[in-house]
């Protein structure tokens, strides 16, 4: 299975929320599974443009996960070996990489963490990375600038035949 990411990520986060922190502890359970969590409980994840991303090859692979059936967010994971790919948001327009998906050398670096007010219990940052209870208007400006940059579009990605497909909508 393999990704191919043109350009640079609309920004590299770290997601506290509970609902990144429930998935990765499933995924990490999964046979064959990879931490997913860092020790504070964070995903490092890098956000693509889903105009900039596509399957190379593998795509018969990818499954969907979803926390509940109503959840607007579905996780992509390669079901050969249960690592988790990627993120999708309802009806948006990025994708949010797993960061370990990429190779050491060529991760995309965090730069801020988001949701933490969600943090694990006893969870204290001590770094000068930029921590916010929510998603910040710096995090919210660069989603809303490369939407810009798309032209308002959000494609949409479909599984077919075996390929994963990029349309826009």
């Amino acid at each position: 299975m393999a990704f191919e990411a043109s350009g640079d990520p609309i920004v590299g986060a770290a997601c506290h929320c509970s609902s990144c922190q429930k998935a990765g502890g499933i995924f990490e359970a999964l046979p064959g599974g990879e931490p997913v969590l860092e020790s504070d409980g964070g995903t490092n994840f890098a956000l693509y443009r889903k105009d900039r991303m596509r399957c190379v090859h593998g795509a018969e692979l990818l499954r969907e996960h979803r926390l509940s059936q109503t959840a607007p967010t579905r996780r992509v994971v390669a079901k050969c070996c249960n690592s988790p790919m990627f993120l999708e948001f309802k009806g948006g327009h990025w994708l949010s990489v797993y960061r370990k998906r990429f190779r050491p050398e060529d991760q995309p670096p965090v730069e801020m963490r988001t949701m933490t007010a969600d943090r694990r219990a006893g969870v204290e940052f001590t770094d000068s990375l930029p921590s916010y209870a929510k998603h910040s208007g710096r995090f919210m400006w660069r989603l809303l600038s490369a939407w810009v940059a798309m032209g308002f579009r959000s494609p949409n990605i479909d599984y077919v035949k075996g390929e994963l497909d990029v349309q826009g909508s």
